[in-house]
């Protein structure tokens, strides 16, 4: 599959995300709950009542895969750059964080995505934060301007995640520093799976394995890389979500094997530094 269609496949889903204006299924875009579903998978990838509480209504759409603001550890003053900022949950939690000395900067190449992340902003009241429509593989950011990049379950949809980390190397100030949630791949899956686009747009079919992941940030140049945290990726939500339910109905595999793949998907938290 070339990469232009694999990004036309995913802006498509996520520009339906933006318009339905929820997501039930963590990083799937078929919706399968409520706003309660929505908020309590936030809850268990890491975010806090706080959290849900802090922002406008409509930023959470319930994409991530964790909470990356929680460990970016950002101080007052920094700009801070969301790599696929959807609605723009994170880069309003990030905005309290760096206060008005600081600056956010989201980045998402999804138009329905940009403008439902402005509506936010103006119902916020967020002077420090700007939304910039553009792809995380060609970033709209001049060099050396962010002092910590983020991204939210973003990197794995990316076809080329070499490119994204060179990306964020280059607009990083020297001393600067990611904290990226992800889905990466503890083993190989079937190819049927890997090779699916209605599973690429629900992260699995887009993620690297663990150790080419770590590559490819090291290849980027990035340093003291680190895998902070590692956790099963929740598995209730992949096996419920009704793309999936038909993929591994169409695949004929047995739950055994379907619940062996779903446990192979992890989200994890890495930090580096420039």
């Amino acid at each position: 599959m070339k990469d232009a269609e694999v990004k036309k496949f995913v802006r498509e889903g996520y520009a339906e995300v933006a318009r339905r204006g929820s997501l039930c299924c963590s990083c799937t875009p078929s919706c399968c709950g409520s706003t309660n579903m929505t908020e309590s998978v936030s809850k268990k990838i890491g975010y806090s009542d706080e959290d849900l509480k802090a922002v406008p209504e409509g930023a959470n759409l319930g994409l991530g895969c964790g909470n990356p603001v929680a460990m970016a550890s950002l101080k007052e003053g920094e700009t801070v750059l969301d790599l696929g900022s959807g609605a723009g949950f994170d880069c309003f939690l990030a905005a309290h964080r760096v206060g008005k000395e600081g600056r956010v900067i989201g980045v998402d190449m999804t138009p329905e995505m940009i403008d439902r992340a402005r509506g936010n902003k103006q119902k916020g009241d967020y002077d420090n934060v700007e939304f910039r429509l553009g792809e995380i593989e060609n970033l709209p950011v001049a060099d050396n301007s962010a002092d910590v990049i983020i991204s939210n379950c973003v990197i794995n949809l990316s076809p080329d995640k070499g490119r994204v980390f060179q990306e964020a190397y280059r607009v990083l100030k020297t001393g600067g520093r990611i904290m990226v949630s992800d889905i990466v791949l503890l083993k190989a899956i079937p190819d049927a799976i890997m090779n699916s686009i209605e599973m690429y747009v629900s992260c699995i079919a887009g993620a690297s394995q663990m150790l080419d992941y770590l590559q490819d940030i090291e290849a980027a140049g990035f340093k003291d890389i680190e895998v902070i945290d590692e956790a099963p990726f929740p598995v209730e939500y992949i096996i419920s979500d009704p793309t999936v339910q038909a993929i591994v109905k169409n695949l004929e595999l047995t739950p055994e094997l379907a619940r062996d793949i779903a446990n192979s998907i992890v989200s994890v938290k890495v930090t580096a530094a420039k």
